[in-house]
């Protein structure tokens, strides 16, 4: 059976090494970028690179996005010269950025509209780690059949697909995800800050309460960050986790359910990026609480 040929917009942190394993996979990729120069080195791993998203949604199957936020999607699918004004019956797009929910529904509806193409929302997380290695867990909104059918397309960029419900409900399952993230990240900064304060070497943390019920991923990657103060080259940003824990609280209001704690993880991440911690990696949280030399 033909494999169906793919199109990928969006070469950042996520979407080069996510590329690269669609290749490795043997599938057929063209990718688009906004910033060219960002898809380039994919030519050397096999990709074919397109001049514009008209020519991508013309040579492709499947349109792939990972982008970086809600405005971001929807100028891409439905800006000049986007993918519904190219797109046709019978293709479908998934959109593996992290977007809003109700706008997510809103989109699928106009894509199918305007052009007859189908929308699947599969956000992952994992990070570039997991990005790299085909770890990612990818949680997918989208009517049944357009999800297994897109399922062999995702197998080679993760570790476990789950199809959560309609078209939105994979956005709603990233939201879940970000709050524990991002809530998590607040109190590991202040965790961090009371050991260093109390006279506990806060390096030895990680090695603490390995294995305990304080443990998870966001603990292992922000503790020794945090401890050392190593903040360069990372792997994700605060204003991402920011955006994420926004929607969640958007997503809160509409369904009427009370987020009191991820309210709070938002509103301390806010005032950080307000004081030029945007681009910076979420674990220069703990700088908000250490002690300042007089």
């Amino acid at each position: 059976m033909t494999q169906p040929r793919l199109g990928f917009i969006g070469i950042g942190l996520m979407g080069d090494p996510m590329t690269r394993r669609l290749l490795q996979a043997g599938f057929a990729v063209t990718v688009w970028n906004r910033t060219p120069a960002k898809a380039e080195p994919l030519q050397e791993a096999g990709a074919t690179l397109a001049s514009s998203i008209a020519e991508l949604v013309q040579r492709v199957d499947v349109v792939m996005l990972c982008l970086a936020n809600t405005a971001v999607v929807e100028d891409v699918v439905f800006g000049e010269g986007g993918v519904a004004a190219h797109g046709r019956a019978g293709q479908r797009l998934i959109d593996l950025s992290s977007s809003d929910p109700e706008a997510t529904r809103v989109f699928a509806e106009k894509l199918e509209e305007e052009c007859g193409m189908r929308w699947v929302d599969a956000p992952v997380s994992g990070g570039v780690a997991g990005a790299e290695a085909g770890s990612l867990a990818v949680m997918c909104g989208g009517a049944e059949a357009d999800v297994e059918a897109v399922r062999p397309l995702l197998t080679p960029l993760s570790a476990r697909v789950t199809h959560m419900g309609p078209v939105g409900a994979g956005q709603v399952t990233k939201v879940c995800n970000q709050m524990i993230v991002g809530c998590q990240a607040a109190v590991i900064a202040e965790m961090v800050a009371l050991a260093e304060a109390s006279g506990v070497e806060a390096s030895r943390l990680t090695e603490a309460l390995a294995g305990g019920f304080a443990d998870s991923k966001p603990f292992q990657i922000l503790t020794p960050r945090m401890a050392a103060s190593e903040y360069a080259d990372p792997a994700w940003h605060l204003r991402t986790l920011l955006k994420d824990l926004d929607m969640a609280m958007a997503q809160s209001q509409r369904a009427g359910s009370a987020t009191p704690m991820s309210g709070l993880a938002a509103q301390l991440m806010r005032a950080h990026v307000n004081h030029g911690n945007a681009e910076h990696d979420p674990a220069t949280l703990v700088e908000a609480y250490r002690r300042k030399e007089a």
